[in-house]
């Protein structure tokens, strides 16, 4: 008897901001000062290497030792490299409310399309102040805001409560997840029509597999391929491939991520050891040491072995154009 045979899994819409986002590094030239070439070359490889859109100004892009000015500079030249259509979204966040409104309007008239908001850290705001602080950035600015819930660093926490009345807000589009609450984040899932993003690298295919976005990935800086092949198995109905390649980039999760060091720190001396744009840190973080840059060396090896990652292309990245 013949059978029809079963359809194949229906194709998500492509969100507004992409699936796959790196959370780049913001290269410095070998005195300190802001690299914006490198930052232009490293932007084009990273877009080269299957990112949808980049995240700038973030942690891993060193926001607390970048100045205003700065920040909006590599806005400005990593829109510039990338043309219309890729999603450049500018993390904005500060302790202080004004300056975070002013950083974001910064970001808007720089060319950013989107702005990350992190928790008000250090004071410890109670949740209304929380609630208040990300409402009062998205009436000012204009732009989509990603909230970015990362309370390990921050000292406070989204509340789920939180979070569902800031879904309210048109504006409001967008989580990026580190609070390592994973059952909350598939009931805000089931409840709202906010997008989440892993920010954890080893949540990627975990979130993604129960609705989430995509990632916001640090990883991403040294293998932008391989990770986003762990999205494009699982949208391909290969769920057992998808495993296999997520499980296949723990080794370097690990090593990027959980070395005791900040993912800045080892992603930059990665980087350098490739040959490709990062520089030095600034203080107060110091560079990675030389046996802990030869083990990401060698982790980076295996994963990338038989699915080398892009080359550093010698020109500008193309155009690409955003579904939605």
């Amino acid at each position: 008897m013949n059978k029809t045979a079963a359809p194949g899994p229906a194709p998500r819409p492509a969100p507004p901001l992409g699936r796959a986002l790196c959370a780049m590094i913001t290269p410095f030239t070998d005195s300190g000062g802001l690299d914006l070439d490198g930052a232009q070359r490293l932007a084009a490889r990273l877009l080269a290497g299957g990112c949808d859109g980049l995240v700038l100004n973030g942690t891993t892009g060193e926001s607390p030792t970048t100045t205003d000015a700065e920040k909006t500079a590599l806005v400005r030249a990593v829109r510039e490299a990338t043309g219309e259509g890729v999603p450049v979204i500018a993390g904005v966040g500060s302790a202080d409310t004004r300056h975070t409104v002013e950083l974001a309007l910064a970001a808007g008239r720089a060319g950013a399309d989107a702005v990350l908001v992190v928790t008000p850290y250090y004071s410890t705001p109670p949740q209304e102040a929380v609630a208040a602080h990300f409402r009062t950035v998205a009436d000012s600015c204009g732009l989509p805001v990603v909230l970015y819930d990362i309370p390990g660093r921050t000292g406070t926490r989204i509340e789920p409560d939180t979070m569902l009345r800031l879904a309210e807000h048109p504006r409001i589009v967008a989580v990026k997840d580190c609070s390592y609450d994973f059952l909350a984040a598939q009931k805000l899932l089931a409840r709202t029509e906010l997008a989440f993003y892993a920010g954890c690298d080893e949540h990627n295919l975990a979130l993604y597999a129960v609705g989430g976005t995509g990632y916001v990935s640090t990883v991403a800086n040294v293998a932008p391929r391989h990770m986003r092949a762990v999205l494009d198995a699982f949208d391909a109905g290969d769920t057992a491939g998808a495993a296999r390649l997520q499980q296949e980039a723990a080794e370097l999760v690990e090593s990027v991520m959980s070395s005791g060091l900040p993912g800045t720190v080892t992603v930059k001396g990665l980087l350098n050891a490739l040959g490709l744009p990062a520089g030095p840190v600034r203080p107060p973080l110091l560079p990675a040491a030389p046996e802990t840059v030869a083990h990401l060396l060698a982790a980076h090896e295996r994963l990338t072995a038989d699915t080398p990652e892009a080359a550093e292309p010698a020109g500008r990245a193309p155009c690409r154009t955003v579904a939605g």
